[in-house]
């Protein structure tokens, strides 16, 4: 295992390392299932192939994926090669630095497995997404960002190092100061510029493992935006839920969550304790995801959340509220659903934002989650969704009109200079996508000088980029 001078590798208990030697003997296993799907449920024939050997499992494979968190299709395959390599086998923590904070940990090793062996050490992950449960790989895939964007960006900001195998089967270690092109493609690049197998990344320190938080109810979108800049000035985190359905005088109100990392001397003596977890024993009914259901059921979400001053909370009930309920996603019925999340600059001005409040309620496409958070500068991932401006996502049960619905917000969101998160999305179309990113020229040259033929590829790239099905 190779290691930095001054680090001591550290491996957690629950992994297996086998040598690299032993490793080469073994016959790769492949999961049995015929189907694969992402997070929104959507599914396509395919299947995985499982290796902790992630370096030897990728020669000649289209495509990684990790936990399979993204909602459409962008961890899945194309549909002329239906085998694609899962990575959480291959999640052996390599190296860390108890000084520095750097972690080198291989593709599959978890935000999850993260915070527990680093949260009580006083580490934690730089940017965290809604769920503990994704790979770094997938985070540097994704650049995956959070409640801190207005302060710390995505997670691309924070990695050191990436090692990966490219098209033509080679191992680079890119950087900012080596092969800096490869890098700054592959940071949001969706797993298209080659098989991420490690990562070397900053880890945060904090004072303590409890979040000091201050939720506030507010009234409408006006009144959202305004208290959404004026928080960003003075807390870390902050994130807000919208009732997208309610109109007239009412539409945008919700609540503003806002925290940071409670002091030494303001957090409790113990750790947080493990939380219990329900769970959604089966995929509900399509009634469960009706106009009427999502009326009720932001009502009780809103009238519940009231405002409240600062109090300590557990940091997964901060972070990764969704994480509470497993299989959380049965809930949108047997067709799944879909986000659209998108981000309006700064530019279009407040309206924007309310347009395109309006336009869904007026489209009456009801979505049980829509989230607002503030977003700060771009990062230096070609392909990174979040520019300075508001980040709307939400959850669309999938239905007839669901293509004609992301179709409208898409236009919509290309005519203010916007543009849409790849992770979410499984309906934008390419000529729309081609519209609101004028990086992709840029990033695909790179690709192309690492994948002249184009081998690499999913079902999103055949469907936005035009690659070979």
């Amino acid at each position: 295992m190779r290691t930095t001078p001054g680090i001591t590798p550290k491996i957690p208990r629950y992994t297996l390392y086998l040598p690299r030697e032993f490793a080469e003997t073994l016959p790769v296993p492949v999961a049995t299932s015929s189907t694969l799907s992402g997070w929104g449920r959507l599914a396509v024939p395919g299947e995985e192939i499982r290796s902790e050997d992630l370096e030897r499992a990728t020669r000649g494979a289209v495509l990684t994926r990790g936990l399979a968190r993204s909602y459409g299709d962008s961890s899945l395959p194309p549909p002329s090669h239906p085998r694609v390599v899962a990575s959480p086998l291959a999640d052996r923590l390599l190296s860390f630095d108890s000084q520095t904070g750097v972690l080198r940990a291989e593709a599959g090793y978890s935000i999850q497995s993260l915070l527990q062996l680093f949260l009580p050490r006083g580490w934690f992950t730089p940017v965290s997404p809604g769920t503990q449960f994704v790979t770094l790989g997938g985070m540097v895939a994704a650049d995956v960002h959070g409640k801190n964007h207005h302060c710390d960006g995505s997670i691309g900001r924070h990695v050191r190092a990436i090692r990966m195998r490219t098209a033509s089967g080679e191992i680079v270690e890119c950087s900012r100061g080596h092969e800096p092109d490869l890098f700054r493609a592959t940071i949001g690049g969706m797993g298209l510029t080659g098989h991420i197998l490690e990562v070397e990344l900053q880890l945060a320190a904090i004072p303590s493992p409890w979040i000091l938080s201050e939720r506030q109810q507010i009234g409408d979108i006006d009144e959202f935006l305004s208290a959404l800049k004026d928080r960003a000035a003075h807390w870390p985190f902050t994130m807000g839920w919208i009732d997208c359905i309610s109109r007239g005088r009412h539409m945008g109100r919700g609540f503003l969550q806002c925290g940071r990392w409670a002091t030494a001397a303001e957090a409790p003596r113990t750790p947080p304790a493990p939380l219990r977890r329900l769970s959604v024993p089966f995929v509900c009914p399509s009634w469960l995801t009706s106009q009427f259901v999502g009326r009720v059921f932001n009502e009780v979400v809103y009238r519940w959340n009231t405002s409240k001053g600062a109090q300590i909370i557990h940091p997964e009930r901060f972070f990764y509220p969704l994480d509470a309920i497993r299989h959380w996603n049965r809930l949108y019925g047997r067709r799944g659903f879909t986000q659209h999340q998108s981000v309006l600059p700064d530019s279009a001005g407040r309206e924007a934002v309310r347009q395109l409040l309006k336009l869904l309620t007026d489209r009456g496409a009801a979505s049980f989650l829509c989230v607002i958070k503030d977003c700060g500068d771009q990062g230096e991932g070609l392909l990174s969704f979040p520019m300075r401006g508001t980040s709307i996502a939400l959850d669309l049960p999938v239905r007839a009109n669901t293509q004609a619905v992301i179709d409208q917000l898409n236009e919509f969101v290309v005519s203010v200079g916007g543009r849409v998160y790849l992770a979410k999305d499984a309906f934008t179309r390419a000529d729309h996508y081609r519209a609101m990113e004028p990086r992709l020229d840029a990033w695909t040259a790179i690709r192309r000088r690492w994948d002249p033929a184009g081998r690499l590829r999913s079902a999103q790239s055949v469907r936005l980029l035009g690659d070979a099905p």
